[in-house]
């Protein structure tokens, strides 16, 4: 199985329903801003791709969610799927069926009609260019794509896939005009053609300019009259400066914790209106061990650094409280999140429990470690916090640890290489369920390249899991491998990060636009 690898750049429910069914509505004068309310959003990523064949960036899903239709999407703080192009969805013949009937009058911002050839083209275009950078691997389930009639499209599956729904929500679904793009083929003169509320005007390496498509028909209430994305390149200091200038209204992804922690205690920023907006995230990181490595394929060396590490310090002295200490692979707010590593290790360091599984294992000299970090990817706090575990590692007296650093390209070959032993990896998740944060992690080709094995989690649990549509039915099997993993210990969670925007007083609508979904809509946003 060859799954990309969607990590995170810097930091900052209910069951699914078998059937979905949903309105049709369109665009019309009261439901959108009056004009002149145009919005300027900072951001420090770059949109890496304007064609959903290729882009698999947090940039570039931002931009596919607001230009392009999915036949589902997420609701605002929601995690279940709801009818968005479609008017309907549901399983069939045993959930290796998936069955949607289009709305009524969908139109792509040229004029052309949106038609179950589409539909089918955007997901058969997607597998076959199977792009390095593309999300072909989200839809590897799909046998085959029949399309009855012009607004009908039956996906059959190779094995039942509950997660199927969510899938397709993501950008990893969304519909392109059979016309505009190539069907073996990227487009690459940086346009986009899609049928969401947004139209992509323009596209540079400074800024992608948007503007409200009027013949959007959906289930999104565009507030504004229009959104332009200023992009600051990693350039955190430039980022908060252009904020504190008025150049943006908005700084979305990119300020550092400090940044915000300094905003929300600043007079300074009150006065001039400025305030920080705080949602929740699905965002984790996690601590990797090389299984086959001899410091720390052994078991009880990595039950001593799980003993031993203070996720409490780590977010408040290094992201000054924008994150929360994460206890399990599963992240809070997500279906079947348990506490499997503070149950086990518990929440603060344990140097006694530490030193007896290290003297169990006949091991009595201090324990020599390279901690590796890549802040060329994760940022520059990453460096901080894994000197922050390292002291905390060495205060105990039982192990001696460093640690290193590499541009990205080196650590991913490295650790592909299997020539690091402990590093670190974020993960923002495709869509917001727990599937996603347990079954890209464990099995051939997991995104952790970590060596673990575990038969029982990818042959029985994983499939188990993703053949049942209840999701909320999924808590039992998933509570199960979030302890096997906390036994095993292949990967030690750190945290889970908070999302943050950053906003003049006149801004309103952004809390609708932070949340597991991952999913930030334009169309929440309003200036007033």
């Amino acid at each position: 199985m060859n799954i990309r690898k969607r990590w995170t750049s810097a930091p900052i429910g209910a069951g699914l329903a078998v059937a979905l069914l949903g309105g049709c509505g369109a665009l019309t004068e009261e439901d959108a801003a009056e004009p002149g309310d145009s919005i300027v959003v900072g951001m420090s990523d770059d949109v890496l791709a304007a064609d959903p064949a290729s882009g698999y960036d947090p940039g570039s899903w931002l931009l596919f969610n607001n230009v392009f239709q999915s036949l589902l999407s997420f609701p605002r703080g929601g995690s279940t799927p709801q009818p968005e192009a479609a008017k309907s969805c549901a399983f069939e013949n045993g959930g290796r069926t998936y069955r949607c009937t289009l709305r009524d009058g969908l139109t792509f911002s040229n004029g052309n009609s949106l038609t179950s050839e589409d539909v089918k083209y955007s997901f058969e275009r997607a597998i076959r260019i199977d792009d390095p950078a593309g999300p072909a691997p989200l839809l590897s389930t799909i046998a085959k794509i029949t399309t009855p009639d012009a607004r009908s499209v039956v996906f059959q599956l190779k094995v039942p896939d509950a997660t199927f729904p969510s899938k397709i929500a993501s950008g990893a679904g969304s519909i392109v005009d059979h016309s505009e793009y190539p069907a073996d083929s990227l487009r690459k003169d940086g346009k986009a053609v899609g049928s969401g509320p947004y139209k992509l005007k323009s596209l540079d390496k400074s800024k992608a300019v948007f503007s409200v498509n009027s013949g959007y028909r959906g289930t999104a209430r565009v507030k504004n009259s229009g959104i332009t994305l200023d992009f600051f390149r990693g350039d955190q200091k430039k980022l908060a400066s252009a904020l504190q200038k008025g150049d943006i209204d908005v700084a979305y992804r990119g300020l550092t914790a400090g940044d915000i922690s300094h905003l929300e205690d600043s007079t300074a920023a009150a006065d001039k209106g400025i305030n920080v907006v705080e949602g929740t995230s699905a965002e984790v990181q996690h601590l990797v061990f090389n299984m086959k490595d001899p410091v720390v394929g052994r078991l009880p060396v990595r039950k001593a650094i799980a003993y031993l590490v203070n996720r409490d310090a780590l977010v408040s002295e290094v992201y000054h409280s924008t994150a929360a200490p994460l206890y399990s692979i599963v992240p809070a707010g997500i279906t079947a999140h348990n506490t499997a590593f503070f149950d086990k290790y518990g929440a603060s360091p344990q140097r006694a429990k530490a030193e007896q599984a290290l003297r169990s294992a006949g091991i009595t000299s201090k324990v020599k470690l390279t901690l590796w970090s890549t802040p060329s990817r994760y940022g520059p706090a990453t460096d901080d916090e894994l000197r922050a575990i390292a002291k905390q590692l060495n205060a105990s007296g039982l192990v001696d640890a460093d640690v290193k650093s590499l541009p990205f390209d080196q650590y991913e070959k490295r650790i592909a290489a299997g020539e690091l032993g402990v590093y670190v990896k974020g993960w923002v998740p495709d869509y917001p369920d727990p599937d996603n944060f347990t079954q890209p992690f464990f099995g051939k080709d997991n995104v952790l390249q970590n060596g673990y094995v575990n038969d029982d989690i990818t042959g029985r649990i994983v499939p188990d899991a993703a053949a049942q549509t209840d999701r909320g039915a999924t808590e039992k099997v998933f509570d199960e491998l979030q302890n096997d993993v906390a036994e095993d210990l292949p990967i030690l969670p750190l945290w889970q990060g908070k999302q943050y925007a950053v906003a003049y007083d006149n801004i309103s609508g952004l809390e609708w636009t932070l949340d597991a979904s991952t999913v930030f809509r334009f169309w929440e946003i309003s200036k007033y």
